[in-house]
């Protein structure tokens, strides 16, 4: 990203938290001139500055490094990044948000991790692509199965 947008970006974020350019140089802890250059693309911020910066605006320092262009931008971190960047909510509910949203990722990646193993533990069905057919055996609500035979008692009733 060019310093211009970086400066387009943190204006657009201070704006959205409604502080005052001086009221934001005072939090991130530098000079208003200096946030103003930042601010109009004329002054390239160290990583320091962008910590500080973020930190007063209350998004993630990560935000500001990919803008910036330190950090490269990861395609599955979008939805994250875009929380972070959300003015108009809490450091709280940023947090909630991103452990659901991890939660839901991490569950997916559990269930589709499952049927890959379900599917290579059945073999090939003989079918064209591996694809099963709607002719593919399946056990029958009144037929036993090696699921239900584990959970019987020894010597139990049938």
């Amino acid at each position: 990203m060019k310093v211009r947008d970086l400066g387009r970006f943190i204006r657009e974020q201070r704006q959205g938290a409604q502080l005052s350019l001086r009221k934001l140089a005072k939090l991130a802890g530098v000079s208003n001139p200096y946030l103003s250059q930042i601010e109009r693309g004329l002054r390239r911020p160290s990583a320091e500055i962008l910590q500080g910066i973020a930190k007063a605006l209350r998004i993630s320092a990560e935000t500001l490094y990919v803008k910036a262009g330190i950090l490269e931008d990861s395609q599955d971190r979008d939805v994250v990044t875009a929380v972070l960047a959300d003015g108009a909510i809490t450091e709280r509910q940023k947090q909630a948000l991103i452990q659901i949203y991890d939660s839901f990722r991490a569950e997916t990646e559990a269930r589709r991790s499952r049927r890959r193993s379900r599917a290579g533990a059945d073999g090939d069905t003989g079918t064209a692509g591996g694809r099963g057919s709607q002719a593919d055996p399946k056990p029958s609500p009144g037929s036993s199965s090696s699921s239900r035979r584990s959970t019987r008692k020894k010597g139990g009733p049938r």
